[in-house]
């Protein structure tokens, strides 16, 4: 339906265009013959649109011959600008057509190229396969996939959180104070979008700066290994600090620093493949 809106748009811009050009020169054309004497011109040729309904062209071209000589410039305009219209429509739509045929073309080729290009990488699942409909993949840009399957895997692990959030305060909240200076205890504090109104600014200031120490130092995702594999890093003055110690963590299965990675790669495509999938139920 885009394609066919977004054609039917260049098709009237292209219309209005060959129209308005066709109009300007037969107007120059109308303006030159009606200031020499059109001897050979007859009456049935020069019709004003402008004409009684009725009047037929013999009546015109017997008794009318003088004044259908004197007919004024829109007249023929109008008479002689209509087959070209309708040519300079017929011709844009070829054009639109034949530039959404090439399109489509394309379009068809670039989701072959991602196709092949992603076609085997995790979140390729049943029923809907490799599934792209916005064309964010048409180019076939390996970074870039990368890149936002970073982005799909962190957004997703955040809403599962979000979820557990919103449903665990239904059944359980922790014992004391959330602010002790504002006297507002966690059973104070309501689910979802009414804690907003409860947690003090200060308690939102914390946790903004706690979820950018772990996005840049903590959580970090290192371009060297795959999507969702965070690591720890050590930065002092921009510049990252390679340590055994204080950097270099790198988060196995349930989030366990250094632990070992799935040994059986069946079983591991599953459970990653899993996340994927529970991610995109939790942003849902």
């Amino acid at each position: 339906q885009a394609v066919l809106a977004y054609n039917l748009f260049c098709f009237s811009i292209v219309a209005t265009f060959l129209c308005t050009t066709a109009e300007v020169a037969m107007s120059s054309l109308a303006f030159a013959a009606s200031s020499s004497a059109p001897a050979s011109v007859t009456a049935a040729q020069w019709v004003p649109v402008s004409a009684p309904q009725g009047t037929s062209l013999r009546s015109v071209a017997a008794g009318e011959a003088a004044a259908a000589a004197a007919v004024s410039a829109a007249g023929v305009f109008e008479q002689a600008t209509l087959p070209l219209g309708l040519a300079g429509v017929g011709v844009a739509a070829l054009l639109a057509g034949r530039r959404g045929a090439k399109r489509a073309g394309r379009s068809a080729l670039a989701s072959a190229v991602a196709l092949r290009a992603f076609e085997n990488e995790l979140g390729v699942q049943p029923p809907t396969g490799f599934w792209d409909p916005a064309g964010f993949c048409s180019d076939g840009d390996a970074q870039e996939f990368y890149r936002r399957r970073c982005v799909e895997i962190k957004h997703g692990r955040v809403s599962m959180l979000a979820c557990l959030g919103y449903i665990v305060p239904e059944y359980f909240k922790f014992p004391g104070y959330c602010s002790m200076t504002s006297g507002i205890k966690f059973a104070d504090i309501g689910t979802g979008l009414s804690a907003l109104l409860k947690v003090p600014a200060v308690g939102w200031i914390q946790w903004v700066f706690f979820c950018g120490y772990m996005e840049l130092f903590a959580a970090y995702q290192d371009p060297e290994l795959i999507p969702g594999k965070l690591s720890s890093r050590f930065v002092v003055g921009l510049t990252t600090i390679k340590s055994n110690n204080l950097s270099g963590w790198v988060f196995g299965p349930f989030g366990v620093p250094n632990a070992p990675s799935i040994a059986d790669p069946e079983l591991r495509k599953k459970k990653l493949n899993a996340e994927i999938a529970n991610g995109r139920l939790g942003v849902m």
